[in-house]
Protein backbone atom coordinates (compact mmCIF):
# COMPACT_ATOMS: atom_id res chain seq x y z
CA UNK A 1 0.00 0.00 0.00
CA UNK A 2 1.11 3.55 -0.67
CA UNK A 3 1.49 6.27 1.95
CA UNK A 4 -1.72 7.85 0.69
CA UNK A 5 -3.57 4.55 1.05
CA UNK A 6 -2.40 4.07 4.64
CA UNK A 7 -3.51 7.57 5.61
CA UNK A 8 -6.82 7.16 3.79
CA UNK A 9 -7.39 3.90 5.66
CA UNK A 10 -6.77 5.63 8.99
CA UNK A 11 -9.09 8.48 8.10
CA UNK A 12 -11.74 5.95 7.10
CA UNK A 13 -11.46 4.14 10.42
CA UNK A 14 -11.76 7.37 12.37
CA UNK A 15 -14.85 8.35 10.39
CA UNK A 16 -16.55 4.97 10.91
CA UNK A 17 -19.29 4.20 13.37
CA UNK A 18 -22.59 5.88 14.28
CA UNK A 19 -22.16 9.34 15.80
CA UNK A 20 -18.41 8.78 15.86
CA UNK A 21 -18.84 6.41 18.82
CA UNK A 22 -16.47 3.68 17.76
CA UNK A 23 -13.29 3.22 19.75
CA UNK A 24 -10.17 1.55 18.36
CA UNK A 25 -7.84 -0.17 20.81
CA UNK A 26 -4.32 0.41 19.49
CA UNK A 27 -1.45 -1.68 20.93
CA UNK A 28 2.11 -0.39 21.02
CA UNK A 29 5.01 -1.94 19.13
CA UNK A 30 8.73 -1.27 18.81
CA UNK A 31 9.96 -3.53 15.99
CA UNK A 32 8.86 -5.66 13.06
CA UNK A 33 7.91 -8.68 15.16
CA UNK A 34 5.72 -6.84 17.66
CA UNK A 35 4.06 -4.91 14.82
CA UNK A 36 3.39 -8.17 12.97
CA UNK A 37 1.83 -9.74 16.06
CA UNK A 38 -0.51 -6.76 16.34
CA UNK A 39 -1.53 -6.96 12.69
CA UNK A 40 -2.01 -10.74 12.74
CA UNK A 41 -4.17 -10.42 15.87
CA UNK A 42 -6.59 -8.39 13.76
CA UNK A 43 -5.97 -4.88 15.09
CA UNK A 44 -6.52 -2.29 12.34
CA UNK A 45 -4.00 0.26 13.72
CA UNK A 46 -0.60 -0.04 15.40
CA UNK A 47 1.30 2.49 17.51
CA UNK A 48 5.07 2.91 17.51
CA UNK A 49 5.48 3.93 21.14
CA UNK A 50 8.53 5.99 22.02
CA UNK A 51 8.47 4.43 25.47
CA UNK A 52 8.32 0.90 24.08
CA UNK A 53 11.14 1.67 21.65
CA UNK A 54 13.33 3.05 24.43
CA UNK A 55 12.58 0.10 26.70
CA UNK A 56 12.60 -2.68 24.11
CA UNK A 57 15.58 -1.65 22.01
CA UNK A 58 17.80 0.09 24.54
CA UNK A 59 16.63 -1.14 27.93
CA UNK A 60 16.10 2.46 29.04
CA UNK A 61 13.08 4.32 30.49
CA UNK A 62 10.85 6.66 28.52
CA UNK A 63 12.76 9.87 29.26
CA UNK A 64 13.53 11.35 25.84
CA UNK A 65 16.63 9.25 25.17
CA UNK A 66 15.61 8.04 21.69
CA UNK A 67 16.67 10.18 18.73
CA UNK A 68 14.65 11.13 15.66
CA UNK A 69 16.83 9.03 13.35
CA UNK A 70 16.32 5.98 15.56
CA UNK A 71 12.55 6.46 15.43
CA UNK A 72 12.65 6.89 11.64
CA UNK A 73 14.62 3.66 11.31
CA UNK A 74 12.05 1.83 13.44
CA UNK A 75 9.20 3.25 11.33
CA UNK A 76 10.85 1.99 8.14
CA UNK A 77 11.38 -1.49 9.61
CA UNK A 78 7.77 -1.71 10.78
CA UNK A 79 6.29 -0.31 7.58
CA UNK A 80 8.22 -2.91 5.57
CA UNK A 81 6.48 -5.62 7.58
CA UNK A 82 2.86 -4.52 8.09
CA UNK A 83 0.17 -2.94 5.94
CA UNK A 84 -2.09 -1.41 8.59
CA UNK A 85 -1.92 2.30 9.52
CA UNK A 86 0.88 3.21 11.93
CA UNK A 87 0.73 6.02 14.50
CA UNK A 88 4.20 7.23 15.47
CA UNK A 89 5.24 8.88 18.73
CA UNK A 90 7.28 11.99 17.86
CA UNK A 91 7.65 13.08 21.50
CA UNK A 92 8.39 16.83 21.70
CA UNK A 93 9.91 17.11 18.23
CA UNK A 94 13.53 16.34 19.20
CA UNK A 95 14.55 19.96 19.69
CA UNK A 96 12.85 23.00 18.17
CA UNK A 97 10.29 23.55 15.41
CA UNK A 98 12.88 23.03 12.69
CA UNK A 99 14.14 19.73 14.05
CA UNK A 100 10.53 18.68 14.47
CA UNK A 101 9.85 19.36 10.80
CA UNK A 102 12.93 17.44 9.71
CA UNK A 103 11.96 14.49 11.90
CA UNK A 104 8.37 14.42 10.65
CA UNK A 105 9.43 14.47 7.01
CA UNK A 106 11.66 11.48 7.73
CA UNK A 107 8.84 9.67 9.53
CA UNK A 108 6.45 10.28 6.65
CA UNK A 109 8.96 9.04 4.09
CA UNK A 110 9.45 5.94 6.23
CA UNK A 111 5.71 5.24 6.34
CA UNK A 112 4.10 6.93 9.35
CA UNK A 113 0.34 7.38 8.92
CA UNK A 114 0.03 9.79 11.85
CA UNK A 115 2.38 11.46 14.32
CA UNK A 116 1.84 12.42 17.94
CA UNK A 117 3.36 15.73 19.10
CA UNK A 118 3.39 16.69 22.77
CA UNK A 119 3.98 19.92 24.65
CA UNK A 120 6.34 18.74 27.35
CA UNK A 121 9.60 20.49 28.14
CA UNK A 122 12.93 18.73 27.87
CA UNK A 123 13.96 16.25 29.08
CA UNK A 124 10.53 14.77 28.50
CA UNK A 125 9.27 11.67 30.27
CA UNK A 126 6.44 9.17 30.17
CA UNK A 127 3.12 10.96 30.51
CA UNK A 128 2.27 8.92 33.60
CA UNK A 129 5.47 9.80 35.47
CA UNK A 130 5.81 12.64 37.97
CA UNK A 131 8.07 15.61 37.37
CA UNK A 132 6.89 16.61 33.89
CA UNK A 133 7.03 20.18 32.60
CA UNK A 134 5.30 21.86 29.68
CA UNK A 135 6.58 24.59 27.40
CA UNK A 136 4.74 27.94 27.05
CA UNK A 137 1.55 27.85 25.02
CA UNK A 138 2.94 29.92 22.15
CA UNK A 139 5.84 27.49 21.74
CA UNK A 140 3.59 24.44 21.87
CA UNK A 141 1.19 25.90 19.29
CA UNK A 142 4.25 26.59 17.16
CA UNK A 143 5.12 22.90 17.31
CA UNK A 144 1.69 21.97 15.94
CA UNK A 145 1.90 24.59 13.20
CA UNK A 146 5.37 23.38 12.26
CA UNK A 147 4.13 19.79 12.11
CA UNK A 148 1.21 20.72 9.89
CA UNK A 149 3.47 22.67 7.55
CA UNK A 150 5.93 19.78 7.32
CA UNK A 151 3.48 16.96 6.60
CA UNK A 152 2.32 16.19 3.10
CA UNK A 153 -0.05 13.29 3.71
CA UNK A 154 -0.07 12.35 7.37
CA UNK A 155 -2.34 13.07 10.35
CA UNK A 156 -1.15 15.15 13.30
CA UNK A 157 -2.17 14.25 16.86
CA UNK A 158 -1.71 17.11 19.33
CA UNK A 159 -1.06 15.93 22.87
CA UNK A 160 -0.95 18.09 25.97
CA UNK A 161 0.57 17.01 29.29
CA UNK A 162 -0.58 20.16 31.05
CA UNK A 163 -3.32 18.51 33.14
CA UNK A 164 -0.89 17.14 35.74
CA UNK A 165 0.94 20.48 35.97
CA UNK A 166 -1.55 23.28 35.36
CA UNK A 167 -4.90 21.53 35.84
CA UNK A 168 -7.72 20.41 33.58
CA UNK A 169 -8.92 23.87 32.54
CA UNK A 170 -5.46 24.80 31.31
CA UNK A 171 -5.14 21.48 29.48
CA UNK A 172 -8.47 22.04 27.76
CA UNK A 173 -7.43 25.55 26.79
CA UNK A 174 -4.24 24.17 25.26
CA UNK A 175 -6.18 21.49 23.40
CA UNK A 176 -8.51 24.17 22.03
CA UNK A 177 -5.49 26.13 20.80
CA UNK A 178 -4.06 23.04 19.09
CA UNK A 179 -7.40 22.32 17.46
CA UNK A 180 -7.62 25.93 16.24
CA UNK A 181 -4.11 25.54 14.80
CA UNK A 182 -5.37 22.61 12.71
CA UNK A 183 -4.56 19.41 14.64
CA UNK A 184 -6.38 16.35 13.28
CA UNK A 185 -6.77 14.57 16.64
CA UNK A 186 -6.60 15.77 20.27
CA UNK A 187 -4.96 13.91 23.16
CA UNK A 188 -5.19 15.23 26.74
CA UNK A 189 -2.81 13.05 28.71
CA UNK A 190 -3.49 11.77 32.20
CA UNK A 191 -7.12 12.43 33.24
CA UNK A 192 -7.31 11.30 36.85
CA UNK A 193 -11.06 10.95 37.41
CA UNK A 194 -14.12 9.99 35.41
CA UNK A 195 -15.35 13.55 35.86
CA UNK A 196 -12.25 14.82 34.05
CA UNK A 197 -12.75 12.29 31.26
CA UNK A 198 -16.39 13.30 30.93
CA UNK A 199 -15.49 17.00 30.77
CA UNK A 200 -12.94 16.35 28.02
CA UNK A 201 -15.47 14.31 26.06
CA UNK A 202 -18.21 16.90 26.52
CA UNK A 203 -15.91 19.60 25.16
CA UNK A 204 -14.47 17.82 22.11
CA UNK A 205 -16.54 14.81 21.00
CA UNK A 206 -18.21 15.58 17.69
CA UNK A 207 -15.60 18.23 16.90
CA UNK A 208 -12.40 16.16 16.68
CA UNK A 209 -11.35 12.54 17.33
CA UNK A 210 -10.06 12.05 20.88
CA UNK A 211 -7.14 9.87 21.97
CA UNK A 212 -6.66 8.36 25.44
CA UNK A 213 -3.72 6.50 26.98
CA UNK A 214 -4.38 3.21 28.80
CA UNK A 215 -1.02 2.37 30.38
CA UNK A 216 -1.09 -0.53 32.83
CA UNK A 217 -0.35 1.04 36.22
CA UNK A 218 -0.93 4.57 34.93
CA UNK A 219 -3.18 7.27 36.33
CA UNK A 220 -6.20 6.69 34.07
CA UNK A 221 -9.48 6.34 36.00
CA UNK A 222 -10.67 3.49 33.76
CA UNK A 223 -9.02 0.61 31.96
CA UNK A 224 -12.22 -0.20 30.06
CA UNK A 225 -12.41 0.68 26.38
CA UNK A 226 -16.18 0.28 26.48
CA UNK A 227 -16.45 3.21 28.90
CA UNK A 228 -14.24 5.34 26.67
CA UNK A 229 -16.29 4.39 23.62
CA UNK A 230 -19.49 5.36 25.39
CA UNK A 231 -17.97 8.76 26.12
CA UNK A 232 -17.07 9.12 22.44
CA UNK A 233 -13.29 8.62 22.43
CA UNK A 234 -11.87 7.41 19.12
CA UNK A 235 -8.55 5.77 20.07
CA UNK A 236 -7.32 4.04 23.21
CA UNK A 237 -3.57 3.55 23.12
CA UNK A 238 -2.10 0.52 24.90
CA UNK A 239 1.55 1.43 24.35
CA UNK A 240 3.20 -1.09 26.68
CA UNK A 241 0.93 -4.15 26.70
CA UNK A 242 3.39 -6.40 24.87
CA UNK A 243 6.34 -4.99 26.80
CA UNK A 244 4.63 -5.50 30.16
CA UNK A 245 3.67 -9.05 29.19
CA UNK A 246 7.21 -9.95 28.11
CA UNK A 247 8.77 -8.52 31.27
CA UNK A 248 6.24 -10.37 33.44
CA UNK A 249 6.86 -13.76 31.84
CA UNK A 250 10.51 -13.74 30.80
CA UNK A 251 12.07 -14.01 34.30
CA UNK A 252 10.15 -17.23 34.92
CA UNK A 253 11.31 -18.76 31.65
CA UNK A 254 14.92 -17.80 32.38
CA UNK A 255 14.67 -19.17 35.93
CA UNK A 256 13.38 -22.46 34.53
CA UNK A 257 16.29 -22.71 32.09
CA UNK A 258 18.84 -21.88 34.78
CA UNK A 259 17.37 -24.46 37.17
CA UNK A 260 16.57 -27.30 34.76
CA UNK A 261 19.08 -26.62 31.96
CA UNK A 262 16.32 -27.46 29.48
CA UNK A 263 13.18 -25.74 28.17
CA UNK A 264 11.17 -28.97 27.95
CA UNK A 265 8.88 -28.04 30.84
CA UNK A 266 8.01 -24.78 29.08
CA UNK A 267 6.29 -26.60 26.21
CA UNK A 268 2.85 -25.04 25.93
CA UNK A 269 4.11 -21.68 27.20
CA UNK A 270 6.45 -20.98 24.31
CA UNK A 271 6.25 -21.57 20.56
CA UNK A 272 8.61 -23.74 18.52
CA UNK A 273 10.94 -22.76 15.70
CA UNK A 274 8.50 -24.15 13.15
CA UNK A 275 5.78 -21.90 14.58
CA UNK A 276 8.05 -18.88 14.25
CA UNK A 277 8.86 -19.72 10.64
CA UNK A 278 5.16 -19.90 9.78
CA UNK A 279 4.39 -16.68 11.67
CA UNK A 280 7.18 -14.80 9.94
CA UNK A 281 6.37 -16.08 6.46
CA UNK A 282 9.35 -18.35 5.80
CA UNK A 283 7.41 -20.67 3.41
CA UNK A 284 6.39 -17.70 1.27
CA UNK A 285 9.96 -16.39 1.15
CA UNK A 286 11.28 -19.82 0.17
CA UNK A 287 8.70 -20.06 -2.61
CA UNK A 288 9.57 -16.56 -3.79
CA UNK A 289 13.26 -17.36 -3.83
CA UNK A 290 12.66 -20.39 -6.04
CA UNK A 291 11.27 -18.09 -8.74
CA UNK A 292 14.74 -16.68 -9.18
CA UNK A 293 16.70 -19.94 -9.12
CA UNK A 294 18.67 -20.45 -12.31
Amino acid sequence: MSQAAHVAALKGLLAAGPDGRRLFSVPGCWDGLTALLIEQAGFPIAFLSGGALSMGRYGRPDMGLVTASEVAEAVAVIRDRIAIPLIVDADTGFGNALTLQRALRAFERAGASAVQIEDQGFPKRCGHMAGKTVVPLAESVGRIRAALDARRDMLVIARTDALAIEGLDAAIDRAEAYLAAGADLIFIEGPRTMDELERIAARFVGRVPLVHNLVEGGVTPTADGTELETLGFAIALHPLLLMHGLVAQAPGWLETLARERTTTSLTGQIVQLSDMNVLLGAPDLIALGKRYDS
